[in-house]
């Protein structure tokens, strides 16, 4: 589990970035252009169509990925779920006021968190933790919440800041393997990210 160390730490690198860079800017949530952001969700909501469907949004920032999914394919519930106070009341700001939007202030691996049909995480996978099997944990709590997939996004190459670490896609998938007999791995979109799709 991450701890409290763990968090102080990604609450602060947050909170710093929303404060040099304004609600507007992609920077304030650790990415460094809306391009980085924009690919990401691009290989996140390949698996498949969300229309009417419920989504849960794990460490959902600003709720981007509502945004990002357009009439055609947007949820019939989307559920986000964040951590750090001043993300989710920019997002609850943009989109609290939506009938078929709700929010969750807490950290999402310890909580009680909603059964839906597909799962998402951009990004919020990417921390440090102090729990070597953080990450097997993580994955295995959020593929637990859908019915229908889940999709996540990692690292395989990063600078070392400290905070953000980076997985070997075949050990990813190994473990994604001991929960599902369906999963998907994308790694041909950028060089130092991968995306990994896991289903019922």
């Amino acid at each position: 589990m991450i701890s409290l160390d763990d968090s102080g730490a990604v609450f602060s690198y947050h909170r710093n970035m929303a404060a040099l860079h304004g609600p507007d800017s992609s920077l304030a949530l650790g990415w460094l252009t809306p391009r980085d952001q924009q690919i990401r969700f691009e290989a996140l909501a390949g698996i498949a169509d969300l229309k009417g469907k419920t989504v849960l949004d794990a460490g959902c920032g600003y709720a981007d990925l509502l945004t990002f999914l357009t009439p055609d394919n947007q949820p019939g519930h989307y559920y986000g779920v964040e951590q750090i106070p001043e993300l989710i009341a920019e997002a609850e700001k943009r989109y609290g006021h939506l009938a078929n939007v709700s929010f969750i202030a807490r950290n999402f691996m310890v909580t009680d968190l909603p059964i839906v049909d597909y799962v998402f995480a951009s990004g919020s996978l990417n921390y440090g933790s102090s729990d070597g099997g953080f990450i097997f944990k993580a994955i295995s709590k959020l593929f637990e919440c859908s019915k229908s997939g889940f999709a996540f996004n990692l690292l395989k190459h990063v600078a070392n800041t400290g905070l953000l670490v980076a997985y070997e896609p075949e050990l990813i998938i190994t473990h994604c393997h001991t929960l599902s007999n369906n999963v998907i791995l994308k790694d041909d979109y950028d060089e130092q990210d991968f995306t990994v799709w896991m289903y019922r």
